[in-house]
């Protein structure tokens, strides 16, 4: 697994595991919070975890502009 740093807004998160899927990034509300993204919205859609259960999604935050190494 490869970790890498990420940039948010003015913040650094660290120890990020970088992931080829689907472009889909699943955080803590905490975690929004604390990093000051916009308001989740109402999300359409359960999710199927890998260990063969479903959960549903506190919200969605769609086309937040992130950094990697520099490249957005």
């Amino acid at each position: 697994m490869i970790v890498i740093q990420v940039h948010v807004k003015k913040n650094t998160i660290y120890d990020v595991f970088l992931d080829g899927g689907l472009r889909v990034n699943i955080i803590i509300k905490q975690l929004n919070i604390r990093l000051g993204l916009p308001k989740l919205k109402l999300a359409p859609y359960n999710l199927w975890i890998t260990n063969q259960t479903t959960t549903k999604s506190v919200g969605l935050i769609k086309d937040l502009k992130m950094y990697v190494h520099g490249i957005p």
